[in-house]
């Protein structure tokens, strides 16, 4: 008898030490899956972060390309997570204008989804109080609250995949088929495609077009490519290319890129 419940109380021992097993593989393994989930938008957001400039390209091909200047940063984290950054592009010449100001939420894509990281693209409610914002400090910029209370119309979504490996890119992406809304210069939609590369690149590609399918904004000869700065760019910067009048690339740019479109 008492060997009988020896072998009854080990061959318990084994089961539950089994079911120990399973159920910490299992949590382990929703763990991962998690923190996986939240890494890819730590990237992203990491990736979209700091001062990128298309100076290269806008010297390769100045017809189709401006040197514009692309600044990102931290600026909130909501409640469930998701971190918010202050966007602002300018002419390299005038950063302290710029023509394009948007709040970009970051965040893993929802599992239903075959894609990693969601980037949304949000108005500001009043774009003057964000002006230079990364540049700012801390104490003299809008508060992450009130960030939050400042995020205003939704623009579009990009959605991001992992690249495979041997790529030149860590993630890229785009709207849905058939884009988001928009009515700017006579559109009705409007797509984005995202490609966030290894060495620290940004393409943006954004395109408006119209109920007949025409592009009626954005750039028609391929992506902007925004890379991150190093001193001797920005020494080149002061050559005779960039030395065009900022008003006539100004007025030039409406046919090439769109400056409130997204």
């Amino acid at each position: 008898m008492g060997s009988a419940g020896n072998g009854r109380n080990k061959a318990r021992g084994i089961v539950l030490k089994a079911l120990a097993l399973i159920g910490g593989a299992i949590l382990l393994r929703k763990l991962t899956r998690s923190a996986t989930r939240w890494d890819h938008a730590r990237v992203v957001a990491n990736a979209l972060s700091g001062e990128k400039f298309s100076y290269e390209q806008a010297c390769r091909d100045p017809t189709n390309y401006f040197n514009l200047r692309m600044l990102t940063c931290p600026a909130a984290v909501t409640l469930d997570g998701s971190k918010v950054l202050y966007f602002e592009q300018a002419f390299w010449r005038t950063p302290e204008k710029p023509f394009r100001q948007r709040f970009y939420m970051v965040k893993p894509c929802s599992k239903e989804m075959k894609c990693d990281v969601e980037v949304g693209s949000y108005a500001i409610r009043d774009v003057e109080e964000y002006k230079n914002f990364c540049e700012r400090p801390k104490s003299q910029r809008p508060q992450a609250e009130e960030v939050i209370e400042d995020v205003a119309e939704h623009l579009n979504t990009i959605y991001l995949s992992r690249c495979q490996r041997g790529k030149r890119c860590l993630y890229e992406g785009s709207t849905p088929p058939g884009g988001f809304p928009n009515s700017w210069n006579g559109a009705s939609y409007c797509t984005s495609e995202l490609a966030i590369l290894r060495n620290g690149e940004v393409h943006t590609w954004d395109r408006g077009y119209n109920d007949d399918g025409t592009q009626v904004w954005g750039g028609k000869a391929g992506p902007y490519e925004f890379k991150p700065t190093h001193s001797s760019s920005v020494n080149d910067m002061y050559s005779p290319l960039n030395f065009a009048p900022v008003v006539s690339l100004e007025k030039k740019i409406d046919d090439s890129f769109a400056m409130r479109g997204l």
